[in-house]
């Protein structure tokens, strides 16, 4: 199997198939294969953090023109994935001299299929872009082509628990990712100062009790294949929430707009997670910490990319405000702006690079300490 991520995140997403006790793991670009049974792909789709898909290859060939493809993806035997009174939908990706239109693709293979099933039964299945039965992927790389069904269906960073979003709200997925690299094990006190809709909080949430990451999500596209074993996944989720631990910490979600902050307590009930998660309005460059223990912070800033403000000043703010605000504390941010990191004022310990959807970014790590620096070390 395939499983698919964002780049930055290939050896987080090895180290949690890995953990859960995949066979073969290979890292890859964007993506990390693996292998495991029908149950270990139920389990990877409900618990892993840092998968966008979980693709299931059924066939692979070399193709050197859309018409070569066409015949080979005619000559497989599609009636044991699919039959004439179901949907299905195609998913191309192309990396190849030989093709440059993904779109194209989609449609000579789709067109294979329909062919197919109308010269065995006359009748043949509809395409349904939105809720098919059958998802298939078809990846090209160079003239090698692999077919795949997508066991996951709607992208895995739609976990189900947010109904309510602000004007640039980051993928959950991202959040999840960003908080690994962190290294947020759920051991301290943790903040998101600029939560928005609250997704890093709750993803916070979910690995500090170690809840599945897509336990909220109503459907999975293994659901509607015809081999699926309803008692199996059901199993897999009674162990999957059986290995959940207690969090004795605290979770702050801060946001000075009021709007913001109603949609993130929905998102936050929404999830169960309202024990673990306290949500505020509070303008961040007014607070201060509010113990003297050691406070994690990871947050999503605004890049100015759809929120018009004075980056400059913006970014000093938050510079000004943890040195003078927040001892003791290890804070993350992510931004696009790579200019703005310069005003800052702060020294980062750590540069990521990471991507935002299109967005080339750095997740950045300063260490806030108590005192001078140089007094911590000469303790």
């Amino acid at each position: 199997m395939l499983a698919k991520t964002m780049f930055g995140f290939e050896e987080l997403l090895e180290k949690e198939l890995k953990d859960l006790g995949a066979l073969n793991i290979e890292k890859g670009v964007r993506s990390v294969s693996f292998e495991g049974d029908k149950g270990f792909m139920y389990k990877a789709n409900l618990c892993l953090r840092t998968a966008i898909k979980i693709l299931k290859p059924v066939h692979s060939f070399r193709v050197r023109s859309e018409q070569d493809l066409y015949d080979k993806v005619y000559g497989m035997d599609w009636n044991q994935y699919l039959s004439y009174d179901h949907t299905f939908a195609i998913d191309a990706t192309v990396n190849s001299d030989l093709f440059n239109h993904s779109l194209y693709i989609a449609l000579k293979t789709k067109d294979a299929i329909a062919d197919k099933f109308r010269a065995q039964h006359d009748r043949r299945p509809s395409v349904d872009l939105k809720y098919p039965d059958l998802r298939i992927n078809v990846h090209i790389q160079k003239n090698e082509c692999t077919i795949s069904l997508d066991s996951s269906g709607q992208s895995l960073h739609q976990r189900g628990y947010k109904t309510a979003t602000n004007i640039a709200p980051i993928n959950e997925v991202l959040a999840a990712g960003l908080l690994l690299l962190s290294g947020w094990d759920g051991q301290s006190d943790f903040m998101d100062p600029m939560c928005g809709s609250g997704t890093i909080p709750i993803e916070a949430a979910m690995i500090a009790c170690n809840i599945p990451a897509n336990i909220n999500r109503r459907e999975f596209a293994f659901e509607k294949w015809g081999d699926y074993d309803q008692d199996l996944f059901d199993k897999i989720v009674d162990s999957s929430l059986k290995k959940a631990r207690d969090f004795h910490f605290k979770i702050y979600a801060y946001d000075k707009v009021s709007s913001a902050v109603r949609k993130a307590t929905d998102n936050v009930q929404n999830a169960n997670l309202s024990d673990y998660i306290q949500v505020e309005q509070k303008d961040f460059f007014q607070s201060e910490k509010l113990s003297d223990d050691k406070l994690q912070m990871v947050f999503n800033p605004p890049y100015g990319e759809r929120l018009a403000i004075n980056m400059e000043e913006f970014y000093a703010n938050i510079g000004d405000t943890l040195k003078q605000n927040y001892p003791n504390t290890d804070a993350w941010f992510i931004t696009s702006n790579l200019e703005s990191i310069k005003h800052v004022g702060l020294r980062p310990s750590r540069k990521i690079k990471l991507f935002n959807g299109k967005l080339e970014s750095r997740l950045l790590k300063y260490e806030i300490y108590s005192g001078s620096k140089k007094a911590k070390f000469n303790k």
